[in-house]
């Protein structure tokens, strides 16, 4: 099975575009959430550099981002870059377990490895094992609990589509039956 960046971003536009007026776009050298304004009437997940990882990983922020959040550019956080010391990296993590428990499941689902990224240079010790577990754990509860509704939508196409050998129109449909008709509110988000 081949893995296009171009499918992966015709199924959640498919997904997404009509109800939530999002749209999945390669950008460049950093990943971005851009609300849609006057020049743009839609949503912009937009991942870094052509990455697939990076397109799996940013959805999965996308998908637990709430309502509130998702009206603000990065879903109004700021980002520290590498070097961040022992505490700021402690937080890193925290925040990035859920994101990377739904991207490990969107890269199962598509047949693809995935490694946690501890996304520090810095001087500090990062324990990349424990992270890892972290994020496994997490992922195993969403398996056991529900996934957030976007992100059983999404993992759901990616599965009709990679494992399923469903077209892409047909993914789309398979994931547009697990949203809710209200547009959900998930399992966990992030107001």
């Amino acid at each position: 099975m081949s893995h296009r960046l171009e499918d992966v971003m015709a199924l959640f536009d498919g997904l997404f575009l009509p109800r939530y007026r999002t749209r999945l776009v390669r950008g460049g050298d950093e990943p971005l959430y851009l609300p849609a304004d006057e020049a743009t009437p839609w949503h912009r997940v937009i991942f870094a550099r052509g990455f697939y990882a990076s397109a799996l990983h940013e959805v999965s922020h996308w998908c637990i981002a709430g309502a509130r959040r998702r009206r603000l550019e990065d879903y109004g956080y700021w980002y520290l870059p590498d070097g961040r010391d022992a505490e700021q990296q402690r937080d890193f993590e925290a925040a990035e377990v859920s994101p990377q428990a739904l991207e490990m499941l969107f890269s199962r689902a598509c047949g693809r490895p995935f490694r946690v990224s501890v996304d520090n240079l810095g001087e500090v010790e990062v324990d990349r094992e424990g992270f890892q577990a972290r994020v496994e754990a997490r992922a195993e509860r969403y398996l056991h609990e529900g996934l957030p509704g976007r992100a059983a939508a999404f993992r759901q196409a990616l599965v009709a589509f990679y494992q399923e050998g469903a077209s892409l129109d047909q993914a789309v449909v398979a994931g547009r039956r697990r949203l809710s008709p209200a547009g959900s509110r998930s399992v966990e988000t992030i107001d």
